[in-house]
């Protein structure tokens, strides 16, 4: 079933953009598409983007590896980098910090009519990724492959079954959130 999925081109577009409204629907929902939320979480004041994103990642963790356990998806990481973190976690938090939004929140933030989301999000990624897409060639090398470690996961870099650290890993971020909710942040 899953391959006749996979080749059916016209139900992956609809599937995908099922989930993408989806998606946009449960960001609005959370209130983390809202500027004053997530400018109250840079501000370490309103801690619902955070406990939005743990509760994805929490979920996320567990259903990827559970799919991958059941064999019916493969995982395909890509290759990175100290070079692609640094310079990939600089862009994000600039335009992060200066408009207030991260790229799935303007998506979010436009669908409910947020025009500063259009303006400057929608134009801000369009410009930057332009930007990056003209010196990509003079920067891969020297910048963006500095510390290369290829394509190598936490469990293939401690020679372990998955498992062993998708677990704790989501036992420890489930406890930071039930702390955030015990302190009331």
């Amino acid at each position: 079933m899953l391959h006749k999925l996979r080749s059916n081109r016209n139900a992956q577009l609809i599937i995908g953009l099922a989930i993408g409204i989806l998606f946009g629907f449960f960001l609005q929902k959370s209130g983390v598409t809202t500027y004053d939320v997530i400018l109250n979480q840079l501000l370490l004041e309103d801690f619902t983007v955070l406990k939005v994103m743990l509760t994805a990642v929490i979920t996320g963790t567990i259903g990827v590896h559970a799919l991958r356990s059941l064999g019916l998806v493969q995982l395909h990481p890509k290759p990175g980098s100290i070079g692609m973190s640094v310079i990939g976690g600089l862009f994000f938090g600039v335009g992060f910090a200066v408009l207030g939004y991260c790229p799935g929140t303007i998506a979010g933030a436009v669908g409910q009519g947020e025009f500063d989301a259009l303006i400057g999000g929608v134009a801000g990624i369009l410009l930057g990724s332009g930007i990056f897409a003209a010196v990509y060639p003079k920067i891969e090398r020297p910048v963006l492959l500095l510390g290369d470690f290829g394509k190598i996961t936490i469990p293939e870099v401690l020679g372990v079954n998955a498992w062993v650290v998708v677990v704790p890993g989501v036992g420890i971020l489930t406890g930071a959130l039930l702390l955030m909710e015990r302190l009331g942040v």
